[in-house]
C-alpha cells in the first residue's frame, strides 16, 4: 500500500464512528441484539453482491491493489469494502437513534 489509499479512510470511518457511539451520542445501540442482527442481514446482501462485483477473475468494479490492504475476503472482496459498510450503516443508525430520543 502507498499513501492514504482506501484503507486508511476505511479505517478512520470505523474510528469515527466508535468515537461517535462512545464520546458523542452514547445511544447504546452496541450493546443491543437487534443492531448485531441487522448487520447480520447486511452482510448477507453485502458477500454476494461486492463478491461479484469485485470478483477476480472478471471484475466490474476494479481496485488500484497498491491503494488498498491487499486483504480479501469471501468472493475476494476488499477488506475495505466491509469497513466501509459497517461504517456507513452503523452511522445511519446512531443517528436514526439520537433522533428518536427526546430531547
Amino acid at each position: 500500500m502507498s499513501g492514504l489509499g482506501y484503507s486508511a479512510p476505511a479505517v478512520l470511518a470505523v474510528v469515527v464512528v466508535f468515537v461517535l457511539e462512545f464520546v458523542v451520542l452514547r445511544t447504546g445501540l452496541f450493546r443491543r441484539s437487534g443492531y448485531w442482527l441487522s448487520m447480520l442481514i447486511v452482510l448477507g446482501f453485502q458477500i454476494p453482491v461486492d463478491g461479484w462485483l469485485t470478483k477476480r477473475s472478471a471484475p466490474i468494479v476494479l481496485y488500484n491493489e497498491r491503494q488498498t490492504s491487499g486483504l480479501r475476503f469471501g468472493f475476494d472482496i476488499p477488506v475495505e469494502d466491509f469497513l466501509f459498510g459497517f461504517a456507513l450503516v452503523t452511522a445511519v443508525l446512531l443517528l436514526w437513534e439520537r433522533q428518536r430520543e427526546p430531547r
